[in-house]
C-alpha cells in the first residue's frame, strides 16, 4: 500500500500530513507506528489527516495521531501546519478556517507574516473533565492559585492541571535545562491520577512575558514544542499570578506567542509552519 504524504513541522515539532480528502485513508496502529519511526519510516512526533467536514459551517476535519499509534484529541502546533498544508495544496482560499476535532471546533487564521494563530479554546480547569483525579477536593479548583501534590518518584510535585483539549500536569522548576524531564516525565505521563495519561510541562518563568518550556508528550515522549503544552502552561502561570498576557513560550524548536485574558476567553496560540519535503511511502500490511 503507498501513500502520499508531506514532512512538516511547527517550531520543530514534526509531522507527517496525510491527504485524506483526495486519498483513502485507513491504517492500523502497527502501520502509524511505522510512518512515526524515524529509523525504518518517515519519521514524525505526530501524525496528521485532513478529511473532509463532516458537517455545516466546518471546512476541515483534523485527526492526529501520537507515534504510540494512538489517536488523539488535539495537538497546537499541528492546527498550524495544518492550515499551511490546506493553503499550500489549494484545498481552500480561505484565510481563517474552522476545523472539527475530537475535542471539539479550533479556528487557525494564517496572518500576513505567514505565521499561524489558533483559537484554541477555553481552557478547562474543572480536575475531573481534564481528566485528574482530584482526591475529593474538586472544589479547590475555584481558587485563582490552585495546586495539586503529585507523587513522583517517592518526592511531591506540585502541578496545575489544565486541559486544551487534550490533558495537561505543568509544575514551575528553577531551570528548565536542569529540570528530570526525561525521568520525571514518563512517571507522570502515566500517573494513576490521570485516567487518559497526561503531558507532563516543565516551565521556567524568566519574567512575567517570557517562559522556557519543556514538555514531555504522550505517546511521544519529549518533543521539540509542543504548542498545547505552552497553551496550558500560560494558563497556569497566569492563574498563579506569575505571568501576564501575552506571553513568549520559548521551545527548543523555536518561540511560540500565547494570548489569554482569564477564565472562559479562548487561548491564541501563533507561531510559524514549515513544509519540509514531500514523498509517497510504500506501508507494509
Amino acid at each position: 500500500m503507498k501513500i502520499k504524504f508531506t514532512k512538516m513541522h511547527g517550531a520543530g515539532n514534526d509531522f507527517v500530513v496525510l491527504d485524506a480528502v483526495n486519498q483513502a485513508i485507513s491504517l492500523t496502529p502497527a502501520q502509524w507506528k511505522f510512518i512515526a519511526d524515524r529509523r525504518f519510516g518517515i519519521g514524525a512526533d505526530q501524525m496528521l489527516v485532513v478529511e473532509k467536514a463532516r458537517g455545516d459551517g466546518v471546512d476541515f476535519r483534523y485527526r492526529i495521531y501520537n507515534a504510540d499509534g494512538g489517536e488523539v484529541e488535539q495537538c497546537g502546533n499541528g492546527a498550524r501546519a495544518f492550515v499551511k498544508f490546506v493553503t499550500d495544496k489549494g484545498l481552500t482560499d480561505k484565510r481563517a478556517i474552522r476545523v472539527e476535532t475530537m475535542s471539539g471546533i479550533i479556528e487557525p487564521r494564517l496572518e500576513d507574516d505567514g505565521r499561524i494563530t489558533v483559537d484554541m479554546g477555553a481552557p478547562i480547569l474543572v480536575p475531573a473533565e481534564v481528566p485528574f483525579d482530584a482526591g475529593g477536593l474538586e472544589s479547590r479548583v475555584e481558587a485563582q492559585d490552585t495546586l495539586w501534590p503529585l507523587d513522583v518518584a517517592g518526592k511531591t510535585a506540585w502541578i496545575s492541571v489544565v486541559s486544551m483539549g487534550n490533558p495537561h500536569a505543568v509544575q514551575v522548576v528553577p531551570d528548565s535545562e536542569a529540570a528530570p524531564v526525561l525521568e520525571d516525565g514518563p512517571l507522570i505521563e502515566r500517573h494513576a491520577r490521570f485516567p487518559r495519561r497526561v503531558n507532563a510541562g516543565f516551565m521556567q518563568v524568566v519574567d512575567r512575558h517570557h517562559v522556557n518550556l519543556r514538555v514531555y508528550e504522550r505517546g511521544a515522549g519529549e518533543t521539540l514544542a509542543c504548542g498545547t503544552g505552552a497553551c496550558a502552561a500560560v494558563v497556569a502561570g497566569i492563574r498563579r499570578g506569575l505571568l501576564d498576557s501575552p506571553v513568549a513560550v520559548q521551545t527548543h524548536g523555536g518561540v511560540l506567542s500565547i494570548a489569554w485574558e482569564g477564565v472562559d476567553q479562548p487561548v491564541l496560540m501563533t507561531g510559524p509552519a514549515v513544509s519540509v519535503f514531500e514523498g509517497e511511502i510504500e506501508l507494509p500490511d
